[in-house]
């Protein structure tokens, strides 16, 4: 009788391998990522600038400053001269048909009514100011 070795019979295939070879998909994926490296653009951290060229631009004058204050009542007064709505309209296009235009500092005080402010600015833009600010801010943050 003849022994057989092992716990199979002898005329068994062996066992099918189940497992994908992973070689040649890495090697594929390694070359993409060179391929990905290599096409990539470099990137540029540099900034082009045009610098000016030549002297330095003359230094500029101060500007004209022109204060407007409006009072609790609605007084408005130009450079502390009270003045009347018309001298108002007469001096904001005085101011507007200068070529450099002075600026213009409305300074309300705390409790004026808006619409005397608003009427005053109103009037600067109807009549071409275009550089006017509100000046004294800080009194309304309470």
């Amino acid at each position: 009788m003849g022994m057989q070795i092992g716990s199979g019979s002898a005329s068994a295939d062996p066992e099918v391998m189940i497992e994908m070879n992973m070689t040649p998909l890495i090697d594929v994926m390694l070359v993409l990522i060179i391929m990905l490296i290599i096409t990539i653009p470099i990137q540029n951290h540099a900034v082009n600038l045009n610098m000016p060229q030549g002297p330095s631009p003359v230094k500029q004058t101060d500007p004209i400053v022109v204060n407007i204050d409006v009072d609790f009542d609605g007084t408005v007064s130009w450079n502390g001269a009270a003045v009347n709505p018309s001298e108002l309209d007469a001096k904001l296009a005085e101011a507007a048909a200068q070529p450099d235009q002075p600026e213009v500092h409305l300074r309300p005080v705390a409790v004026v009514p808006y619409k005397s402010v608003a009427a005053v600015m109103a009037a600067a833009q109807r009549l071409g100011v275009t550089k006017i600010g509100m000046v004294g801010n800080e009194q309304f943050l309470k």
